[in-house]
This record gives structure tokens, C-alpha cells and sequence, in this order.
């Protein structure tokens, strides 16, 4: 058993080096240097600690593991921490995600190096605590705190419209966690406490179940985000800076569906079962209506934006469907999404610092020039769609099956969603990537750099590796998702059975 606290270490490692960055001193051109080191040998480190969490983790354990507690307020809220099936997953793709976004960061970052690394140091923290905090109080202040860096990133580094776009990303998603406060503040009053495993097996009464089911899902929504409270997300990716899109989508959206997993279904059970047929509606609509809005952008960005509000349609959905396919499909698909997605807009950032134009109708015949990047793109379009071999077929595959068995109308128009999104990803790929090359700004595009592929290829691997081997993250997960199947469907059956005996 690990004596030494090693969650917290994980967690507070990237603030260490946030806090070297801002010691480091120098001239312009050496501060920008050793802020770039240090903030990638920080995000390293801090991978290389959390893979010691996945080494040392039980999957055989559903319960709670490397817990740390200790006094912190004298109302009895706690410092708590740990891990588990659900939460340890979403980790280890934060830490690895990271040191990514760093390298793509290296050069496409000149101005205010040392405050964009610190930023992104001090959210790698805030996210972490996020998927690992045991305590009500202490979760809602990394979920809350996380938005200050974003908005900073969107609002300092982003493009033209940064400044709407970081006001819109923060309003929207402080409005619904300002619900998710008062409903902490009622299962406080509740319970006695904001220890998160203690409320998970304490009863909440049917009326406050319904309306801290409705507040926690103000907030979960907005995040993940879903349809309709969505429209953020678009602008936030295309004003963010590459690395930006790529925290936002590979992790931030994940809060929401994380959210569900660790709140609305454990805590609150029987709203959940209530409340089920309108987050599948909700959810199908994402997934067909985001969709065609995707088919007509004309900004690679956005498109790829609304790819993924579609894509988190499916997490939903697999969700809510309370079926040990459905939830274990989410997590996978959280994953997937979060390797794909963030490979994309990497993929995006790779030519807009070539051309400076997200434009889809400013390119086309990269295929000539660029033959390793068409290849790269290639691949995580597929992944994109859900082809078979890649890791975006199995959480598709497994939540439609979850689904299933619960709303077979729900799983048959959520199914259109794989063949719209074939449209729009193949659209953009041959508009990009094929036909003849015309235009003068394109002859001159250089193929991947090392500095590319070391972002890239990984990400490649893993897409792949988890296509045909889903296994490590499939088992990692499944003892915690079978404990809070079980849970959700014996408080549900007893309710039923109740009611037949009235």
C-alpha cells in the first residue's frame, strides 16, 4: 500500500512548477525558453507519477483507492482525495494530454510565454483535483476554479473574437454551477456532511432528489455541453489557441459526463431513472441535430467543435441508460473522444500555423505536399467516424448497445449519428486533403516536423491500441461501474416494487 500521498502529489505537481516558471528569470528570449522547459518537464513528471497510480491501482477494487483525509474546515468539510475505476482513467488522459499541449504550444506561443505556461500549469491542477477530490465543497472549487485559466487562455492568447468568446465560455458555465452550489448547500443539510462517499449511501428524499438532480444537471450540462446549452462551445474553439481546443475538448467537456458518473446517478437514483427519457431526448438531438450543423461549417474548427457535442450525445446517452455496456461505453467514449478530438484540432493547428487560415475553402491537394500529414488526418478522421479498428468504435458501439436494451427508439436515431458524421468528417478530409493543387499559398506547405510527429504519433498509437485492445481501460473501470450499476438499479427496483405494493 503507498504510504507517501501520492494523489495529492499529482495533483499539486504542475502548481510547483507554475510557481518555478514564475521564479525563473532572465532576458526575453532565455525567460521564454525556460518557461517552455520547465512547463514540459513539469507536465512529464507529472505523467510519470500518475502512470506509479495505474501500476499500483486494484481493478478488482470498486471502493475508493489511495485516500487521503485530513481536517481542513472546522464544519466538518474535509481535505479528501482518491480514485477509483471512474475517476483514475480521466487522470491519467489529463496528465498524458498535457505535456502535448505543451510541444504544440513551443512555437505557436511568442508573446507572454511565462503567464500562457503558468496558466496552463494551474489548470493541469485544477483538473486533476476535479477527477479526484472526495469532498463536495473541495470538488466544487477545482470544478469552479478551472474556468479562471480558460477564460485567461481563450481571452489572452485566442484569436480576433477572444474576448466574446472567453465572456461566453465563463457566463454560460458559471450560471449553471451557481445551481450546483445550492445544491451542495441542501445535501449539506441533508446528510451532515460533503464527503462524497458517505452521501453516495446516504438517502435523499424523493422532492430533493428531483431538484439537486435538476441543479447538478444545470451545471454537468453546460460543460459536457449539451443540446441546447451548447452554442459556447464553438466560439470558445475557434478564438482558443491550438493547445487551448485541445484542453477543452480532450478534458473540460469530460467534467460533465464525470459529473453524472460520481453525482446524478449514485446520489440521486431515482431522478435519474425519471429523468432519463429527457436526457435521451436531449441527447439524440446532439447527436443528429449537431451533426448537420457540422455539415455546413465552413470553419475547420467549429466543425470539429460541433463533432463533439455530438460525440458527448453518445456519453449521455450510454449514461442515463443505467446499463453496465451504457456506462462502461461513456467512460470508453470520454477517453476516446478525448485522444481523438485533441489529435484534431493538433491536426488543425499543424496547417493553420503554416497558412494562418482555418478556412476549409483555403485548401485542398495537401495530399501532394504534405503526404505524412494526409496520413496522420487520415487516421483520426477514421477514428472520428467510429471505423471499426479505431478507439471511436467501441464507446459508439458500446453505448448504442446499453441503450438498446433500455429505449430501442433512442438507440435507432442515435444511430444516424454515425452515418451523418461520416459525412461531414470525409467532407472535410477530401475538401482538404484531396483534389488538385491549385492554389499558390498551398505550394509551398511543408510536411510534418519532428517536433509534429512527437505530438501526433503517440496519439496514433493509442487510437489504434484501444481500437483492437480496449481492454486496459475496459477493466481498469469495470469493477467501479458494475458497483454503481448495481447500487443505481437496486434503488430503483425497490422503489417499483414499493409502489406495486401500495
Amino acid at each position: 500500500m503507498t504510504t507517501w500521498p501520492i494523489v495529492s502529489v499529482t495533483t499539486f505537481l504542475p502548481l510547483v512548477g507554475a510557481l518555478i516558471v514564475y521564479l525563473s528569470r532572465g532576458d526575453d528570449e532565455a525567460a521564454r525558453r525556460n518557461s517552455r522547459w520547465i512547463a514540459l518537464w513539469t507536465t512529464l513528471i507529472t505523467f510519470a507519477v500518475s502512470v506509479i497510480l495505474v501500476m499500483r491501482f486494484d481493478p478488482a477494487n470498486a471502493d475508493f483507492q489511495f485516500v487521503e483525509k485530513s481536517a481542513w474546515l472546522a464544519t466538518g468539510i474535509t481535505y479528501h482525495m482518491g480514485v477509483d475505476g471512474i475517476s483514475l482513467p480521466l487522470v491519467i488522459l489529463t496528465t498524458a494530454i498535457m505535456p502535448f499541449c505543451i510541444i504544440a504550444s513551443w512555437k505557436a506561443i511568442t508573446s507572454r510565454v511565462r503567464e500562457y505556461m503558468m496558466a496552463f500549469l494551474i489548470l493541469e491542477t485544477l483538473m486533476i483535483g476535479t477527477f479526484s477530490a472526495l469532498d463536495l465543497v473541495l470538488f466544487y472549487l477545482f470544478f469552479e476554479g478551472g474556468l479562471i485559466p480558460m477564460f485567461l487562455i481563450i481571452g489572452v492568447w485566442g484569436g480576433p473574437r477572444r474576448v466574446y468568446a472567453s465572456f461566453k465560455f465563463f457566463l454560460y458555465t458559471l450560471l449553471g454551477s451557481v445551481l450546483m452550489l445550492l445544491a451542495i448547500m441542501a445535501l449539506y443539510w441533508n446528510g451532515g456532511t460533503t464527503d462524497i462517499p458517505t452521501l453516495m449511501h446516504t438517502a435523499v428524499p424523493r422532492s430533493l432528489q428531483t431538484w439537486a438532480w435538476l441543479a447538478f444537471f444545470a451545471s454537468f450540462a453546460v460543460k459536457m455541453p449539451m443540446w441546447p446549452v451548447h452554442t459556447w462551445l464553438p466560439d470558445a474553439h475557434v478564438e482558443a489557441p491550438t493547445a487551448g481546443s485541445v484542453v477543452l475538448a480532450a478534458i473540460l467537456l469530460k467534467m460533465g459526463g464525470y459529473g453524472f458518473l460520481r453525482f446524478s446517478l449514485p446520489m440521486f437514483p431515482l431522478a435519474s431513472h425519471d429523468f432519463a427519457p429527457l436526457v435521451f431526448t436531449l441527447s439524440v438531438i446532439a447527436i443528429v441535430y449537431t451533426s448537420l450543423v457540422a455539415l455546413m461549417q465552413e470553419d475547420m474548427k467549429k466543425l470539429i467543435a460541433y463533432s463533439s457535442v455530438a460525440h458527448m450525445g453518445f456519453v449521455t446517452m450510454g449514461i442515463f441508460a443505467g446499463t453496465m455496456q451504457g456506462v462502461a461505453g461513456g467512460v470508453f467514449q470520454m477517453i476516446s473522444h478525448g485522444i481523438v478530438s485533441g489529435a484534431l484540432f493538433l491536426c488543425v493547428g499543424v496547417v493553420y500555423d503554416r497558412l494562418h487560415t482555418r478556412e476549409i475553402a483555403a485548401y485542398g491537394g495537401l495530399v501532394n505536399r504534405m503526404p505524412l500529414y494526409a496520413l496522420t488526418f487520415m487516421i483520426f478522421t477514421m477514428a472520428n467516424v467510429g471505423l471499426p479498428g479505431t478507439s471511436g468504435f467501441v464507446g459508439e458501439f458500446m453505448t448504442l448497445l446499453g441503450t438498446f436494451k433500455v429505449s430501442i427508439p433512442t438507440a435507432f436515431f442515435a444511430t444516424f449519428g454515425v452515418i451523418l458524421s461520416a459525412g461531414y468528417a470525409l467532407w472535410l478530409y477530401r475538401k482538404v486533403v484531396f483534389g488538385a493543387l491549385v492554389k499558390p499559398s498551398l505550394m509551398s506547405m511543408k510536411d510534418l516536423t519532428l517536433r509534429e510527429c512527437v505530438t501526433l504519433f503517440p496519439l496514433i498509437a493509442l487510437t489504434i491500441l484501444f481500437g483492437v485492445y480496449p481492454k486496459p481501460v475496459l477493466n481498469m473501470s469495470a469493477a467501479s461501474v458494475q458497483q454503481l450499476v448495481n447500487n443505481y438499479n437496486t434503488a430503483v427496483t425497490a422503489v417499483k416494487a414499493a409502489a406495486l405494493l401500495q
